[in-house]
């Protein structure tokens, strides 16, 4: 044979090798790859919209963090309120105690001072009697005298 018609012969088995190739070996392979370049696409989109979810989540987290904290420093400040009112009235409630407790230890003061004064002017009263007993060397009756008695106590 001669190298020409080797030539030829290589250039028609080449020929019916492309011919094969590209009737039964390359479209299962264009279709793999096509499809593979669609799961890649879904993947990229799949990741990008599970992006954006993430995204959004995280922005509702946020305000969501942000209401809690709101309410949060409201009660605080209601409670912290609620209890300074509930201190003002334990103070009010005290004081008017105070008051209460004071007004009565006077009245009982007063009451003391008033007995103290009877017990007195009845010493002093027969402290008198005893003084105008001896001034006059003789017995005062203090039953016979008693209206006497009544205007010295009184005049003391």
């Amino acid at each position: 044979m001669s190298i020409n018609a080797t030539l030829f012969v290589q250039a028609i088995v080449f020929a019916i090798l492309v011919w094969f190739t590209m009737k039964f070996v390359w479209p299962p392979i264009a279709t793999a790859l096509d499809e593979r370049a669609k799961k890649i696409a879904d993947g990229l989109s799949a990741a990008d919209k599970a992006k954006s979810e993430l995204t959004n989540a995280n922005k509702r987290v946020e305000e969501e963090l942000a209401k809690s904290r709101t309410e949060t420093a409201q009660r605080l400040a209601d409670a912290e309120r609620r209890a300074q009112a509930i201190v003002e009235e334990a103070k009010a409630r005290a004081s008017e105690e105070g008051s209460k407790i004071v007004a009565a230890a006077k009245v009982e003061a007063e009451q003391q001072t008033i007995k103290a004064r009877e017990a007195l002017r009845e010493q002093v009263a027969a402290l008198a009697v005893k003084g105008a007993e001896q001034i006059l060397r003789k017995e005062v009756n203090a039953g016979v005298h008693a209206d006497l008695l009544s205007r010295l106590k009184t005049e003391l």
